[in-house]
Parts: C-alpha cells; structure tokens; sequence
C-alpha cells in the first residue's frame, strides 16, 4: 500500500485524487438526502499468485445500474468506464491485501430530493480489516430488532441506496444500545428478513435456509454466491420464508455480505445458536466462499476478475 488509510487515493469525479482532496456541495443532493446508489466490492489478495481479485465484478455493476434505473438516475459511465476506475484507484494505491471497494453514484448540484441529475461518481477503496466493528467479529450476538425492515411498497430494499442504510442504523444502533453485536430484521409480516446490509441463513437437519427475495431481502451478490456453492457441494437449499421462533431453535445460523463475507450467528435474543460455536456448515461454507473469492476454485473461476 503506497498511503496510509487516512491519506489513500480514491477517484472522483474522472481523477485519481487524494481522499481529502475530494469535495462534494453541502446542499447537494446526495448530502442532504442520501440520493446516490452505490456497491462495495470485495476484492480478495492471492498471495501465492500476487494478485488481487474484484469478485463478481460484472455482477455488481449490473446491480448498481438496477438501482440507477429503480431511483430514476442516470449514469453517465460505460461498464467498462466502471471498472477501469475501480482497477486505476486500487492501482493507483497499490493496494496487496484485500479490499471492500466503496463504487457511488451520486446526484451532485443544489437540487433537491426529487432531482435526478447531475450525476456523478467516486470510487473508494478500504482495506477490509478498517471496515466496520460487526464485519470484523468472529462470531455475533444478535437480538431481533422492534424497527421493521423497509419493503418494496415503502423504500424497496431491492435498491442499494445510501437513503434505505438508515433503515438499517436504527436496528443496528437499538441492538447496541442493549448490548448486542447486531440485529434480526422482520418484515411488515411478521416474517424474518435479513440483518444491517447482510443476508440472512440458518441450517436446519442439515439444510441451508434463507429467506426469499420476496421477504424485504436485498438481491443480494454473497446470497447468491453461498446458495450456489452450497448447491455445487451437495448441500441441501431451500429459499422460504421463516418465522422468528425458528431462530431460537436452528442448529447454525450466520449473516452475510460482502463486507461480512460469512460470519456465524452465536445467539439470537440470548437463545443460544447450536453449541453456541461456528458451525460445521457456516465453516465450511465460508472456506469455499474465501477460496472462490481468491480464484482458487476452478468450478467458480468466472466470479473472478484480476486487477494486477
């Protein structure tokens, strides 16, 4: 790494400028409304190869002009504009570990929340280990949270906007304040939903259960790629809705996120999940999930996308 965390490079704007440097209006929308979409791609470090891989790139930009289209802005960049910013940031930085990539668009100006231009971007790398507390843990103690998820007739979670995380900060601050890692989100149901920016999944007699898209669940990437790992490993999935009490009583149980990658739920409302370790399945899981990540998987070869 050329810089420190602090001093790091991010491009902005069609520059390579230091992250200090990178100035966006007070009264712009973005600012005042949380009016931008935006992904964070994982990058993960092969030491053996000395080379860094973008996982699912292409994925995530399909996601991201999704949520362009779903919020109603326009992006001014090719995909390929897309990922060369990515690849001249993290080059720019010289970045050899492994990496959450902060990629936003973002409606510049003095307009206001109904604005729809102009629109601009950054893209901001960090490495993994100065992401946030939760996404750092071992193991989690969660509670289910009294706030609602947000859902496709309100705020749908389908778009990734800066706006829909403040859903997530109040289940996140209320599972703090009472002395927990992290949240459960339900939905307007009554069903479970998913975490703070992480997927939900239990294992139940040896199947992989999560809830269904349909249950106020971000599409998520890593969802997608555990359900497809699990699936090529034999493992039994089922995609249901679930009810709360299901989680005082799985065997494992573990949120997930590109940030989070996989990390094992160890209580749920001080209900004790399994023995109250990582389960074998949760282990097992996040070790294929880190070797597809790092190209060491030839079944999962074309998630990967080098930058070196």
């Amino acid at each position: 790494m050329k810089t420190d965390v602090v001093n790091r490079f991010i491009w902005y704007k069609g520059e390579i400028v230091n992250v200090n440097d990178a100035k966006i209006n007070i009264l712009a929308p973005t600012a005042q409304f949380g009016l931008n979409v935006f992904e964070g791609i994982p990058c993960y470090w092969n030491e053996e190869r000395k080379q860094l891989y973008a996982f699912r790139l292409d994925d995530h930009y399909d996601r991201l002009l999704r949520s362009a289209r779903l919020i109603q802005i326009e992006c001014p960049y090719t995909k390929a504009d897309l990922k060369k910013a990515l690849v001249d940031v993290i080059k720019a930085n010289e970045y050899d570990e492994n990496l959450s990539v902060r990629q936003t668009l973002f409606v510049d100006g003095f307009g206001s929340w109904g604005s729809a231009e102009p629109v601009d971007m950054f893209v901001a790398p960090i490495p993994k280990r100065r992401t946030s507390a939760e996404y750092n843990k071992k193991g989690l103690h969660c509670c289910v949270t009294s706030w609602r998820r947000i859902s496709d007739t309100t705020l749908s979670p389908r778009i990734k906007c800066g706006a829909n995380y403040i859903n997530s900060r109040v289940g996140q601050r209320e599972a703090l304040r009472n002395g927990y890692d992290t949240c459960v989100f339900l939905n307007d149901a009554g069903k479970v939903s998913e975490g703070p920016g992480s997927c939900f999944f239990m294992v139940v007699n040896g199947t992989l259960v999560t809830p269904m898209l349909t249950d106020s669940v971000l599409e998520s990437i890593t969802r997608d790629t555990i359900i497809r790992i699990a699936k090529a490993k034999g493992m039994p999935v089922v995609e249901r809705t679930v009810d709360r009490t299901e989680l005082y009583t799985c065997d494992e149980a573990f949120l997930c996120g590109s940030a989070m990658e996989i990390t094992p739920v160890l209580s749920i409302d001080r209900y004790t999940v399994g023995n109250g370790e990582p389960g074998p399945c949760t282990e097992a899981l996040h070790k294929a999930y880190l070797a597809a990540a790092r190209g060491m998987d030839p079944d999962f070869e074309t998630f990967v996308t080098p930058i070196y």
